[in-house]
Protein backbone atom coordinates (compact mmCIF):
# COMPACT_ATOMS: atom_id res chain seq x y z
CA UNK A 1 0.00 0.00 0.00
CA UNK A 2 2.96 2.61 0.95
CA UNK A 3 4.54 1.63 -2.38
CA UNK A 4 1.28 2.41 -4.51
CA UNK A 5 0.81 6.30 -2.63
CA UNK A 6 4.79 7.08 -3.59
CA UNK A 7 4.34 6.12 -7.15
CA UNK A 8 0.77 7.97 -7.20
CA UNK A 9 2.84 10.74 -5.47
CA UNK A 10 5.70 10.27 -7.88
CA UNK A 11 3.62 10.51 -10.87
CA UNK A 12 1.49 13.81 -9.98
CA UNK A 13 4.88 15.35 -8.69
CA UNK A 14 6.49 14.24 -11.91
CA UNK A 15 3.24 15.33 -14.09
CA UNK A 16 3.59 18.52 -12.44
CA UNK A 17 7.36 18.77 -13.70
CA UNK A 18 6.32 17.96 -17.12
CA UNK A 19 3.43 20.63 -17.10
CA UNK A 20 5.46 23.05 -16.28
CA UNK A 21 8.48 22.21 -18.42
CA UNK A 22 5.68 21.99 -21.53
CA UNK A 23 4.59 25.45 -20.23
CA UNK A 24 8.02 27.28 -20.11
CA UNK A 25 8.69 25.30 -23.85
CA UNK A 26 5.73 25.98 -25.41
CA UNK A 27 5.55 29.86 -24.60
CA UNK A 28 9.22 30.51 -25.27
CA UNK A 29 8.42 28.83 -28.88
CA UNK A 30 5.36 31.08 -29.42
CA UNK A 31 6.99 34.32 -28.10
CA UNK A 32 10.64 34.36 -29.71
CA UNK A 33 9.04 32.53 -33.14
CA UNK A 34 9.22 35.96 -35.04
CA UNK A 35 12.36 37.61 -32.26
CA UNK A 36 15.51 38.34 -33.96
CA UNK A 37 16.60 40.04 -30.53
CA UNK A 38 16.24 36.66 -28.51
CA UNK A 39 16.50 33.46 -28.72
CA UNK A 40 14.14 30.48 -27.86
CA UNK A 41 17.22 28.89 -25.55
CA UNK A 42 17.79 31.60 -23.74
CA UNK A 43 13.89 32.16 -22.96
CA UNK A 44 13.62 28.18 -21.87
CA UNK A 45 17.39 28.09 -19.75
CA UNK A 46 16.54 31.32 -17.94
CA UNK A 47 12.65 30.18 -16.98
CA UNK A 48 14.32 26.48 -15.91
CA UNK A 49 16.99 28.09 -13.88
CA UNK A 50 14.27 30.07 -11.95
CA UNK A 51 11.74 27.93 -9.37
CA UNK A 52 9.12 30.46 -9.94
CA UNK A 53 9.04 29.85 -13.26
CA UNK A 54 9.38 26.07 -13.08
CA UNK A 55 6.17 26.60 -10.79
CA UNK A 56 4.08 28.28 -13.17
CA UNK A 57 0.74 26.59 -14.60
CA UNK A 58 -0.36 29.62 -16.57
CA UNK A 59 0.71 32.42 -19.46
CA UNK A 60 0.43 34.84 -16.60
CA UNK A 61 2.43 33.30 -13.58
CA UNK A 62 5.60 32.92 -16.08
CA UNK A 63 5.04 36.69 -17.18
CA UNK A 64 4.99 37.10 -13.30
CA UNK A 65 8.05 35.14 -12.58
CA UNK A 66 9.97 36.33 -15.35
CA UNK A 67 9.44 40.43 -14.43
CA UNK A 68 10.39 39.06 -11.03
CA UNK A 69 13.69 37.22 -12.19
CA UNK A 70 14.27 40.93 -14.50
CA UNK A 71 13.87 42.68 -10.73
CA UNK A 72 16.63 39.76 -9.45
CA UNK A 73 18.96 40.84 -12.50
CA UNK A 74 18.61 44.52 -12.13
CA UNK A 75 19.37 44.19 -8.11
CA UNK A 76 22.73 42.14 -8.80
CA UNK A 77 23.92 44.29 -11.58
CA UNK A 78 23.49 47.32 -9.01
CA UNK A 79 25.35 45.27 -6.69
CA UNK A 80 28.16 45.00 -9.30
CA UNK A 81 28.15 48.49 -10.40
CA UNK A 82 28.20 49.99 -6.87
CA UNK A 83 31.65 47.22 -6.41
CA UNK A 84 32.85 49.21 -9.48
CA UNK A 85 32.27 52.44 -8.08
CA UNK A 86 34.64 52.00 -5.29
CA UNK A 87 36.87 50.30 -7.73
CA UNK A 88 40.29 52.58 -8.12
CA UNK A 89 40.43 51.04 -12.11
CA UNK A 90 37.30 52.96 -12.67
CA UNK A 91 37.73 56.13 -11.29
CA UNK A 92 37.48 58.13 -14.76
CA UNK A 93 33.64 56.52 -15.30
CA UNK A 94 32.63 57.30 -11.72
CA UNK A 95 29.86 59.90 -13.50
CA UNK A 96 29.06 57.36 -16.28
CA UNK A 97 28.45 54.27 -13.37
CA UNK A 98 26.43 56.82 -11.69
CA UNK A 99 23.49 57.46 -14.47
CA UNK A 100 23.90 53.68 -15.19
CA UNK A 101 22.69 53.27 -11.60
CA UNK A 102 19.61 55.53 -11.99
CA UNK A 103 18.59 54.06 -15.15
CA UNK A 104 18.29 50.94 -12.87
CA UNK A 105 16.27 52.57 -10.58
CA UNK A 106 14.27 53.91 -13.31
CA UNK A 107 13.70 50.16 -14.69
CA UNK A 108 13.06 48.50 -11.33
CA UNK A 109 10.05 51.41 -10.65
CA UNK A 110 8.85 50.48 -13.93
CA UNK A 111 8.92 46.27 -13.27
CA UNK A 112 7.12 46.98 -9.83
CA UNK A 113 4.42 48.40 -11.76
CA UNK A 114 4.52 46.22 -14.28
CA UNK A 115 3.93 43.54 -11.88
CA UNK A 116 1.40 45.52 -10.61
CA UNK A 117 -0.05 46.05 -14.06
CA UNK A 118 0.25 41.98 -14.88
CA UNK A 119 -1.71 41.14 -11.12
CA UNK A 120 -4.48 43.34 -11.97
CA UNK A 121 -4.74 42.27 -15.78
CA UNK A 122 -3.75 45.56 -17.21
CA UNK A 123 -0.95 44.00 -19.98
CA UNK A 124 -1.16 47.16 -21.80
CA UNK A 125 0.00 48.75 -18.79
CA UNK A 126 2.46 45.99 -17.99
CA UNK A 127 3.89 46.24 -21.68
CA UNK A 128 4.38 49.67 -21.78
CA UNK A 129 6.15 49.69 -18.14
CA UNK A 130 8.49 46.73 -19.54
CA UNK A 131 9.10 48.70 -22.17
CA UNK A 132 10.30 51.20 -20.37
CA UNK A 133 12.53 48.73 -18.17
CA UNK A 134 13.76 47.71 -21.42
CA UNK A 135 15.54 51.00 -22.27
CA UNK A 136 17.27 50.95 -19.27
CA UNK A 137 20.52 48.66 -20.45
CA UNK A 138 20.88 50.47 -23.85
CA UNK A 139 20.57 54.27 -22.79
CA UNK A 140 23.42 53.08 -19.89
CA UNK A 141 25.74 51.21 -22.59
CA UNK A 142 24.66 54.67 -25.13
CA UNK A 143 26.30 56.51 -22.04
CA UNK A 144 29.67 55.17 -22.43
CA UNK A 145 29.76 54.96 -26.83
CA UNK A 146 28.82 58.77 -26.54
CA UNK A 147 31.32 59.96 -23.85
CA UNK A 148 33.68 57.06 -25.87
CA UNK A 149 34.46 55.11 -22.72
CA UNK A 150 34.03 51.16 -22.48
CA UNK A 151 31.73 49.68 -20.28
CA UNK A 152 32.92 47.51 -18.29
CA UNK A 153 28.91 46.09 -17.83
CA UNK A 154 28.89 45.76 -21.02
CA UNK A 155 27.98 41.89 -20.90
CA UNK A 156 25.62 42.24 -18.14
CA UNK A 157 23.55 44.99 -19.91
CA UNK A 158 23.24 42.47 -23.07
CA UNK A 159 22.25 39.68 -20.56
CA UNK A 160 19.66 41.70 -18.68
CA UNK A 161 18.15 43.45 -21.86
CA UNK A 162 17.66 39.42 -23.38
CA UNK A 163 16.04 38.80 -19.57
CA UNK A 164 13.56 42.01 -19.68
CA UNK A 165 11.86 40.74 -23.13
CA UNK A 166 11.14 37.78 -21.93
CA UNK A 167 8.16 38.82 -20.02
CA UNK A 168 7.60 41.65 -22.57
CA UNK A 169 6.87 39.17 -25.05
CA UNK A 170 4.71 36.84 -22.33
CA UNK A 171 2.61 40.19 -21.66
CA UNK A 172 2.17 40.99 -25.61
CA UNK A 173 0.93 37.04 -25.89
CA UNK A 174 -1.82 37.73 -22.90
Amino acid sequence: MKFLVSLVIFSLFLNGFATAQTLIQDSCKKAFAKDPQSSYDFCVESLTQDPQSKAATTLEDLALASTKNVAAKITNLKGIVAQDLKDQRYQDIVEDLKLCLGFYKDANDSLKTALANIKSRDYDGANSNLSAALNAPGDCEDDFKEAEKKSPITNENNILYKTIVIPLAFTTML
